[in-house]
């Protein structure tokens, strides 16, 4: 097979992927663009080349390219039109063929609610009151007073009083994480994050050149004795953590614990970064970290998390005095929040939908928890979780052959970090039945 680098077709620039997966060769196109849609690069509706152009881009025989197509529109990637060409599909709740995506770390659609029905409702009464030429302007980095009044109330249940100035309003976790690593970091500087983290970070940290330090996790997450020994040692920069449902292990910390990691922290004058991605979704939220030392913790909440993805809203509560530097050095990597997006979000919060929002989320969660306790019970998780950890797996490449897409540990490890797991993500299939079918053919393939 020839290499698809430099191909002049910018729709045929996700086949550069074939060269990372084995197999046949129309299976690893198909996985190729499998893995261009989960990953955004290929968007429903996104016309992808034909089979002949396909065929002369990567120097197969037209038979070959026929059948990928073929399987990738069994696994319901694709669809075509007479006449128009191949297509992206767009893949509904209703969907039950193709992928059953155990990937994608969403919340479920929440039970009893039509998020459809609740968006067009908001929009048209947040176009109808505004004019709308002020939602297409330019507005403050930081977010308004009122948008960050709203956020500090929406996170009281986890940090209790905040002032709204300490409030940022960001673009996005993703957006927020990169923009505090900025600030509080320069190129060489040494931080410390769990064994196993989000991706996002440990993308942003090698990006910024930071050298990380991996500290091995327990059942409720970073190992204290482990953390006083590698700070003592390297003296870091920053301790980045996960302290609810962490990703991927699904361990929370207990008080206890929380204290724990702060008294270290504390004694050894090292600023934590707090990824609370899925603090609001216990029924009984543990205190944030940054609600116990917030002279010393940046914590990050995200709507994508609790709310749904697309709302791609975050909340950066900074330290006292320290919110307006932050949010200068977010300026510099996205100016502002899309403002249609976060008056969205803000109307939500304020007139109580998002917290009908979330105890629907929260619901559906727990009972889509309880169908992954029953049919993989040594998967660990809390009981509102939206994913699960199975520690020692390895099953993602064969779990594709049974219609499962899934990631691995190695998405997750930091350099040096050894181990094996599979984190199940209970979210993103639109129904529960979807969900519990492929749990049971993940079972099937582990035993």
């Amino acid at each position: 097979m020839t290499t698809t680098k430099g191909s002049p077709n910018p729709a045929a620039a996700w086949l550069r992927r074939i060269e990372t997966f084995s197999g046949p060769a129309y299976r690893r196109i198909a996985e190729a663009l499998e893995a261009a849609v989960a990953q955004g690069e290929l968007q429903a509706g996104d016309q992808i080349p034909a089979q002949r152009e396909v065929a002369r881009i990567v120097g197969i025989d037209f038979t070959t390219v026929t059948r990928a197509y073929a399987l990738a529109r069994e696994r319901g990637l694709i669809e075509g039109t007479t006449g128009r060409g191949t297509f992206i599909r767009l893949r509904t709740i209703e969907d039950e063929a193709g992928l059953v995506d155990l990937s994608m770390n969403l919340p479920p659609p929440p039970a009893g609610l039509n998020l459809a029905a609740l968006l067009r409702e908001t929009t048209g009464a947040i176009l109808a009151r505004t004019d709308p030429a002020t939602l297409m302007a330019y507005h403050p980095g930081a977010g308004s007073l009122a948008q960050r009044a709203v956020g500090a109330a929406w996170l009281a249940p986890v940090l209790g009083e905040v002032a709204p100035e300490r409030v940022v309003v960001a673009s996005g976790a993703q957006t927020a994480l990169s923009a505090l690593l900025d600030h509080l970091t320069t190129p060489g500087d040494t931080i410390i994050a769990e064994a196993f983290a989000y991706p996002g970070l440990l993308a942003t940290a090698a990006r910024r050149g930071l050298k990380v330090v991996a500290c091995p996790l327990d059942g409720e997450g970073l190992e204290p004795e482990a953390l006083a020994r590698l700070v003592a040692q390297h003296r870091p920069r920053l301790i980045c953590a996960t302290p609810t449902f962490q990703n991927p292990t699904a361990a929370t910390m207990g008080l206890a614990r929380r204290e724990a990691v702060l008294d270290i922290a504390r004694m050894a004058d090292v600023t934590i970064v707090e990824d609370d991605a899925y603090g609001l979704l216990p029924t009984t939220p543990p205190p944030a970290l940054a609600a116990l030392w917030p002279e010393g913790v940046f914590h990050v909440a995200t709507t994508a998390k609790t709310l749904s993805p697309g709302l791609r809203l975050a909340y950066v509560v900074a330290p006292p005095g320290h919110a307006e530097g932050f949010a200068a050095a977010l300026h510099a990597i996205a100016q502002m929040p899309a403002p249609l997006m976060a008056a969205v979000v803000t109307s939500w919060i304020r007139d109580g939908v998002a917290g009908q929002v979330l105890a629907g989320v929260r619901e559906e969660a727990a009972a889509r928890r309880a169908v992954a306790a029953e049919l993989l019970p040594a998967a660990v998780g809390g009981a509102e979780s939206l994913h699960v950890w199975l520690p020692g797996a390895v099953a993602a490449p064969a779990a594709r052959e049974r219609g499962l897409a899934l990631v691995g540990a190695e998405a997750f490890r930091a350099q040096g970090v050894a181990g094996e797991g599979l984190r199940i993500s209970l979210g993103a299939a639109g129904k529960r039945a979807t969900l519990a079918k492929g749990l049971r053919e993940l079972a099937t393939l582990i035993r």
